[in-house]
């Protein structure tokens, strides 16, 4: 049985083929990538696999039973780029697919949600087996700050005291590799989320328990966050974008209590404590 992974050299793809490799002969694994080159050092067959060009995907499919389809990095090309990954596995008679989409996706308010709930439409409706991993936040998308809040003393934000249950990609991948490696799983949604949800003042306390020095946590409003984001140097439509998000965070968009992925991975999920120190070390 192989199993294919999309994305494979991305941050999330790279942990789960390393995490698949333990469960699986690397001969069953293939890396789909759009330059195979930069997956030489995985250790697996690498496919050449673009979300936009369809007629080679179906090639690249070829002889796989289990897809992972991790999402497409391009934000407002997901879409279209999922509905060619879709089609080819169709046509590749890839046996079942497994997605990584959005925490609560079909009710979320998140910009990033839309091309999630339509993609989750296209893969129910599409024939194929399927598993959806409705990943949480990375909380290594917060903790990136870490160094820059001790530079300028403070860590701000828009999400006020909204709870955030992030988890580490290495929970989401190994959450990935147990969905991919074990039965059970076939028509089910899994919303996953980290044990213990934090607000972006615990995260600048913790910033600053670890420098020992205090960091407080300056919340600027979405149109304020935005602002200190663009004079950054962020593009306006990113800063715009990360400003919304945290606003919808502030009204609970990013908590989930279920505890799902924990119970998916058998253990904890990664502490926040553990994922700042990665952040400065």
């Amino acid at each position: 049985m192989t199993t294919g992974i999309t994305g494979a050299t991305g941050q999330l793809g790279r942990i789960v083929v390393d995490k698949l490799k333990m469960k699986l002969p690397p001969s069953d694994i293939v890396a789909l990538v759009r330059s195979p080159e930069k997956a030489a050092d995985l250790g697996v067959q690498a496919r050449a696999a673009d979300y936009t060009q369809p007629g080679a995907l179906a090639a690249a499919f070829a002889g796989i039973d289990t897809l992972l389809l991790i999402s497409s990095s391009e934000v407002g090309q997901r879409t279209s780029q999922h509905r060619n990954v879709i089609e080819a596995a169709k046509r590749a008679h890839v046996k079942r697919i497994v997605y990584t989409s959005l925490l609560h996706a079909d009710t979320s308010p998140l910009s990033l949600a839309g091309e999630h709930r339509e993609t989750e439409s296209m893969i129910r409706g599409c024939g194929i087996p399927f598993t959806v991993l409705r990943n949480g936040w990375y909380m290594e998308n917060h903790t990136a700050s870490a160094k820059a809040a001790l530079s300028a003393g403070a860590l701000i934000g828009a999400a006020a005291d909204g709870r955030i249950a992030g988890a580490a990609r290495e929970d989401y991948a190994e959450a990935a590799v147990v969905v991919l490696t074990t039965l059970g799983h076939q028509g089910r949604t899994y919303e996953l989320a980290g044990d213990a949800p934090y607000t972006l003042a615990d995260l600048a306390g913790e910033i600053g328990r670890q420098a020992g020095r205090n960091i407080p946590y300056r919340d600027l409003g979405e149109a304020g966050y935005a602002s200190a984001l663009e004079a950054a140097g962020l593009p306006g439509w990113l800063a715009q974008a990360l400003a919304a998000w945290d606003a919808d965070a502030s009204r609970g968009a990013l908590d989930e209590r279920g505890h799902a992925l924990s119970r998916l991975i058998g253990r904890p999920t990664t502490p926040l404590s553990a994922a700042v120190a990665r952040a400065l070390a």
